[in-house]
């Protein structure tokens, strides 16, 4: 049904710029290499609950190197899964142990809230210590290398967009159903069983609950891409984390250097945050990155997001540049927000991507 609906996902297949830059991920989804996860169960650790966080820390430094060594040797054939034994303690239980730690004062976004949520405590994302999801299903409305997707919507978000289309997750007005690890593996599997390409981690926002991510794939024994999307307001122990575990990087790019995420969302310094967490990204995986056009932002953030991918990612970077934006929940708030896009604006948006020079972008 999806090949009828979704042509174009059926078509990328055979775009070689789309290729070129998700190349491991089609690996992944045809099995013709093994997702990070399955590598990082593979790498063997060194630690004990007697270790600080910083000695944790120290440790995953190491076995990040040594992580990349590795998936450079089984993508090149020199070594492959059947030969390395299951091992007692891996890289992935080690980023779990550190997760876990930072829980106990949580700084998983720059928020850095400090809230012990192994406690129950909560901070600016309202997320416990269980997570909680909203919906699992095929979603048909993704890229298209990413269609079918297997998305987990989690509720709970890092910021305050006055236009949030998905307002009813991220700001807690649904309930939701609290997951344990293994059956959100058990979903997982399903989702891929059922044809999906990948399992998309989204929200709201996934970042509030990487513990639960990293122990959900603790459990998978399936073979399958991870796909982190995220508006990308997260800090740099998340990013760090997210090294050796997720395969794309699904990243919003929302705002320019300007005050427009602090009036809009609420997230200060986040053209700093959102440009260190697209270049390390790019530096531990595959990226597609969106941006999503606003009306009246052409000028402060269209042209200035696209013209720093192309100088600092690379004009052949995978961007999608969006002209879905409707007002939604508190978009009324802001008075450039309160219509939708013109045909001049998205036209421009897409002379703005040309001028950059990329290469790479669908609309």
């Amino acid at each position: 049904m999806w090949k009828l609906l979704r042509p174009d996902a059926t078509a990328v297949l055979n775009s070689k710029r789309a290729r070129k830059s998700l190349s491991r991920y089609f690996a992944v989804v045809y099995n013709e290499k093994p997702a990070k996860f399955v590598l990082a169960k593979k790498l063997p650790a060194e630690y004990n609950e007697k270790n600080s966080l910083n000695e944790l820390w120290k440790e995953h430094t190491t076995l990040t190197k040594e992580f990349y060594e590795l998936e450079h040797e089984v993508d090149t054939r020199k070594r492959t899964l059947k030969e390395m034994p299951n091992v007692e303690k891996s890289y992935l239980d080690l980023k779990i142990e550190i997760a876990r730690r930072i829980l106990a004062s949580c700084h998983f976004c720059v928020r850095r809230c400090k809230a012990n949520r192994l406690e129950g405590r909560v901070g600016f994302c309202r997320c416990g210590s269980e997570i909680t999801i909203s919906s699992i299903f095929e979603h048909l409305g993704e890229e298209p290398e990413l269609v079918p997707s297997g998305t987990i919507f989690a509720m709970g978000c890092t910021m305050r967009c006055k236009h949030c289309q998905n307002w009813t997750i991220s700001q807690w007005i649904e309930k939701g159903k609290v997951y344990k690890p293994g059956e959100l593996a058990r979903e997982v599997k399903t989702l891929r069983l059922s044809g999906c390409r990948n399992a998309n981690l989204v929200g709201g926002e996934p970042t509030p609950w990487l513990k639960d991510w990293l122990e959900t794939f603790k459990h998978t024994d399936i073979n399958i891409p991870v796909v982190w999307n995220s508006n990308t307001y997260y800090s740099p122990e998340t990013a760090q984390l997210l090294a050796g575990f997720a395969d794309v990087y699904l990243l919003d790019f929302k705002y320019g250097p300007g005050n427009c995420a602090e009036r809009i969302s609420e997230a200060p310094n986040y053209w700093e945050v959102c440009t260190y967490n697209h270049l390390m990204a790019k530096k531990f995986g595959e990226l597609i990155i969106r941006v999503l056009v606003l009306p009246g932002h052409l000028e402060c953030c269209t042209k200035p997001i696209l013209e720093w991918i192309a100088e600092n990612l690379g004009v052949e970077t995978r961007v999608n540049v969006m002209f879905q934006y409707r007002p939604e929940w508190r978009a009324y708030e802001i008075k450039e927000l309160r219509r939708r896009l013109t045909k001049d604006e998205m036209d421009e948006a897409i002379k703005l991507a040309k001028k950059a020079k990329l290469v790479n972008f669908i609309t």
